[in-house]
This record gives structure tokens, C-alpha cells and sequence, in this order.
């Protein structure tokens, strides 16, 4: 499955968010992707709404795996004060869009269509 997801960092935070992100910490690198994370990014504008992207076999499993990571929950606990709702792990504040429009998914229907 593919999924988005949206949040927000403080706007006088977002140096100090992109400086942390240029440099996550490695062993938190290989437990997202031994967890299912594929193809994951982050898009940030400049007003600190944060856009996420994901390709996993299932969004809330792999959040559930991450959050038995000891690497995970430090993580959380160093980003929490850069994100508008410091009263929880950014990852717990994640609002997951909802996917309405695939162009590949179309272009695939209308060839069957057109079949």
C-alpha cells in the first residue's frame, strides 16, 4: 500500500528540522527499512506543513513495529519539541490523507477499458 500522511513543524523550527534530517541516525535508517518503510519521504514547506510518503505492506503495521524500537522512541523524543503538538510523539500525530487520484491506476483501467 502507498500512504500519505501530513503534520506540522513549529515555523521557527524548520532549521533545525532539516538540519536533523540531513543526518538521521543510521541505525534508525535500517530499523524503517527493516520495519517495511519503502520509499519513504518527507516534504516540507515553508510554513512547516510537513507531507509524508510511504510504500509498506500495511501503514499501521509498520508504525506499530517502529514503536517497539528503543532507536524509534529516542527519535521521537528529540523531534517532539520542533512539532506545533509537543504533548505527543510526532509520529503519533501523523493525519493520514487519503489517496484520491492514481494516475497509474487510471491509465491501467482505461486500457482495460478500452480493451
Amino acid at each position: 500500500m502507498r500512504a500519505c500522511f501530513r503534520s506540522s513543524v513549529q515555523p521557527e523550527m524548520i532549521d533545525e528540522y532539516r538540519r536533523r534530517h540531513a543526518a538521521v541516525w543510521p541505525e534508525l535508517l535500517r530499523e524503517l527499512k527493516d520495519a517495511g518503510w519503502n520509499n519513504y519521504s518527507l516534504f516540507l514547506g515553508a510554513d512547516g506543513l510537513l507531507v509524508g510518503y510511504v510504500e509498506c505492506d500495511d501503514f499501521d503495521a509498520v508504525r506499530a513495529r517502529m514503536a517497539l524500537t528503543e532507536i524509534n522512541t529516542r527519535w521521537q523524543a528529540e523531534m517532539t519539541p520542533l512539532f506545533d503538538n509537543t504533548d505527543q510523539a510526532p509520529d503519533n500525530g501523523f493525519r493520514v490523507l487519503e489517496e484520491v487520484f492514481n494516475l497509474d491506476a487510471q491509465l491501467a483501467a482505461a486500457q482495460t477499458t478500452a480493451i
